[in-house]
């Protein structure tokens, strides 16, 4: 077995190498003048079986470009297998047509990464689970929930939790992570988009008054949502309000909005590299997830099961 690491998360990258006490596979990743992105690997790689770590964040299109390359020259080298491991999995909000005349674009990235040579796929808690049937190879989505239960179970274990979908979509997440946390109460948002990185709460189904109350997201983008919600449920009584999400994407000014809500904290894992604006406010903690990854590889390499790990 063999690591290889693109250039985005080389954090997570090293945690996961570590974790299994395996090098990472030295490769040469840069670029030209003109950005043309070029990847020779300096080790040989034939008959090998090789996981490729590379999250499609931002520059999605950047890291999406150097994956496709890194796994075409992995094919060329003959390497037995290629899993492409991605802890955030980008394009995935757009996984049918919204309006006609629209793509579905994370099947076109499936497409890409398929015909690129990966032999496999690992990712985390895709946005939509209909996601992995874009793909015509093999596709394993870890679930966050347990990394978050145990964080929330050891810090807030005696508090009255209740968990809160965002919106009607994230209910089976919610429930999920409610089922882990015996069965806490569980709370919806009633909202409306009127366009994308804009929503406005309008009803809350359930009862937040005087509870801890936790909002669980796969995704938090603009931190619009997780903000208005959090605001809402303060007005209706809740003691205090947080939020988990698995990936921080964090564009704009989410920082500095997540920073002036009334949330007591925003908890992210790594999935996505760090963001320098993190580090300038005390509200945003990462939660690591090299270990559940870097199990999920070993078990991939093994030909055992990755789905026992949430038994």
């Amino acid at each position: 077995m063999k690591l290889l690491s693109g250039n985005s998360n080389l954090p997570l990258a090293s945690a996961i190498s570590q974790y299994l006490e395996i090098p990472l596979t030295e490769a040469n990743v840069r670029r030209f003048a003109d950005e043309e992105i070029f990847v020779e690997i300096l080790e040989n790689v034939r008959g090998e079986d090789v996981f490729v770590l590379q999250s499609t964040s931002y520059p999605a299109n950047d890291n999406l470009m150097e994956l496709l390359i890194i796994i075409d020259a992995l094919k060329r080298a003959s390497a037995k297998r290629i899993t492409a491991v991605m802890p955030y999995f980008g394009y995935a909000r757009q996984d049918r047509k919204p309006g006609p005349r629209t793509p579905i674009s994370s099947k076109l990235v499936a497409n890409l990464i398929t015909i690129a040579g990966a032999n496999r796929v690992l990712t985390m808690d895709l946005h939509a689970g209909q996601i992995q049937g874009f793909f015509d190879i093999p596709t394993d989505n870890l679930y966050g929930a347990p990394v978050m239960a145990a964080d929330i179970s050891a810090r807030f274990s005696k508090k009255d939790i209740t968990v809160v979908s965002p919106d009607v979509g994230g209910v089976v997440r919610a429930r999920a992570l409610a089922k882990r946390l015996d069965n806490a109460p569980l709370a919806i948002i009633d909202k409306r988009r009127e366009k994308p990185g804009e929503s406005e709460v309008m009803n809350i189904i359930g009862n937040v008054e005087g509870r801890f109350c936790i909002i669980v997201d796969d995704i938090v983008d603009s931190a619009g949502t997780l903000c208005n919600a959090a605001a809402a449920m303060k007005e209706a009584g809740a003691e205090d309000v947080m939020a988990y999400c698995t990936h921080g994407v964090l564009s704009g000014g989410a920082v500095a909005r997540v920073d002036k809500s009334v949330m007591k904290e925003l908890v992210i894992t790594d999935s996505i590299g760090n963001h320098d604006a993190i580090a300038e406010t005390g509200k945003i903690r990462h939660l690591p997830i090299a270990p559940l990854f870097a199990e999920a590889i070993r078990r991939i390499a093994d030909e055992s099961s990755v789905s026992s790990l949430f038994d």
